[in-house]
């Protein structure tokens, strides 16, 4: 082999394995430690070296994710692995004394670790946004199309209709592409607006750091001061009186200077726990629309998009056999197309459905495997505690027709059957009593958050 070859090969298992970790990890965590990681792949896959940024960062890079990455870099390549991770080399010490010498031109004091004290006024507003999530990077359908229209509104007509915006439905559905593409319009629109995209967390931390520093003065400028305030996951201000307290102040503050608000969650609002109520009747008191798990057409086109991004074109019969094996949301269908383009990549093979076959099996064996219907039905069965044989009976007293229900739609939700199939497994039901079934679960899962929990415990056990 040439010595390109060679260092494609080696780049390409580098590769996979990022691709694989990007999958796995939660966005924050990959970011920041595993995406500005540089390795060099020695010619014959036998020992790869990885440059991290600092000690501090070696040092976790190893307790945390070493294995991990050993454990991919070998199942990737078939062969036995040896990780080393190296300091990356420090900058070059001329430019640090040019860096150092602008510096005190500038009539700064000597930063230490070349950090320069800035006048806040000159500081750009850090707004937050993924430049990347806009309205025309987001597939629309029947899934997300009451809320993107809702999304466009606020994002053309400030502090007017709809506001507040407030996005429900369950994990990895778009509500967060929503938002951003809402902050990235009003950008482009208008530069000067401010705007800041944060996740609940970040706030309640915000709160923490402005009572321990006795900061409140600029906590409140910072967030009363915004003209867009778009805010990811507020169930996670349950249980915390103070961080409450002061987000009510903020949204009266916003709402008085007609400044908009759009938050997101994962349940609506009167759904929400632990919240104080003269929070939740601000959140319910513009508009709420929900986002449902994409269907069939929307997933195949999610996939398409998403491939060209990655500057690969995915069949469209490919796109469908995907599309069909993963149901649930956004975010699994993006970790699949993850795995099927690592996989086509490291083997130097073009994308087919034997391929993506091939890259999914552990998927696929897990759900072929684990999920039929008589496996669901014994499943809900047993956490209802009814009989198996009551999900064929014709016997329909609430604590057994609403198991069966339950069992109905995670038939149809976690596996391939038709409903008409469905229904001949319930007892030889017509496919309109399951179609019912189906849709008042999903309206209902929606709107209560205890048999939304139930439902997710389910799924989880089943899935294994």
């Amino acid at each position: 082999m040439s010595e390109a070859t060679l260092s494609s090969l080696g780049q390409g298992l580098w590769q996979s394995c990022v691709d694989l970790l990007a999958q796995e990890l939660p966005e924050q965590q990959f970011n920041t430690w595993i995406k500005p990681l540089v390795a060099d792949v020695a010619h014959d896959l036998s020992k790869v070296t990885v440059q991290v940024g600092n000690r501090f960062k070696l040092d976790w890079v190893r307790a945390q994710y070493a294995a991990r990455i050993v454990a991919l870099l070998e199942k990737i390549s078939g062969q036995s692995v040896t990780l080393e991770l190296a300091l990356a080399p420090r900058e070059n010490p001329a430019k640090s004394s040019a860096l150092l010498q602008n510096f005190k031109i500038l009539g700064a004091a000597e930063p230490a670790g070349l950090v320069a004290s800035e006048d806040p006024a000159n500081i750009p507003f850090k707004s937050r946004l993924n430049t990347a999530l806009t309205f025309d990077t987001l597939i629309e359908g029947t899934a997300n199309r009451m809320g993107r229209a809702a999304a466009m509104h606020v994002a053309s007509s400030l502090g007017q209709l709809y506001n507040p915006l407030f996005i429900y439905g369950g994990v990895g559905l778009g509500k967060t592409h929503l938002v951003h593409a809402i902050g990235n319009k009003l950008l482009a629109d208008n530069p000067s607006a401010k705007i800041l995209y944060i996740h609940a967390e970040q706030f309640v931390s915000d709160v923490v750091k402005a009572y321990q520093r006795k900061t409140f003065d600029e906590f409140k400028e910072r967030y009363h001061s915004l003209d867009l305030l778009l805010i990811d996951d507020v169930q996670f201000f349950a249980n915390k009186d103070r961080t409450q307290e002061e987000f009510f102040n903020a949204f009266e503050a916003l709402l008085t200077k007609k400044s908009h608000i759009v938050m997101t969650s994962d349940t609506y609002p009167k759904g929400l726990t632990d919240i104080h109520e003269r929070l939740v009747s601000r959140f319910d008191s513009g508009l709420t629309v929900a986002i449902e798990p994409p269907e069939l057409e929307m997933r195949v086109a999610i996939l398409i998009r998403k491939a060209e991004a990655e500057g690969t074109v995915m069949p469209e019969e490919v796109a469908f056999f995907v599309a069909k094996n993963v149901r649930s949301n956004v975010r699994e269908l993006e970790g699949a197309l993850r795995k099927i383009l690592a996989y086509s990549r490291f083997n130097q093979k073009d994308i087919s459905i034997q391929l993506a076959r091939e890259a999914l099996r552990d998927l696929l064996s897990i759900q072929n495997r684990q999920i039929s219907v008589e496996n669901i039905q014994k499943t809900v069965a047993d956490y209802y505690k009814i009989k198996v044989a009551d999900m064929y009976s014709k016997k329909r007293p609430a604590s057994i027709a609403r198991p069966r229900q339950i069992a109905m739609y995670l038939a149809k939700e976690l596996t391939q059957k038709s409903l008409p199939e469905i229904g001949e497994l319930f007892g030889g039901r017509d496919h309109t009593t399951v179609l019912h079934a189906v849709r008042k679960m999903s309206t209902e899962r929606q709107q209560m958050t205890e048999l939304n929990q139930q439902l997710h415990v389910l799924e989880q056990t089943l899935k294994g």
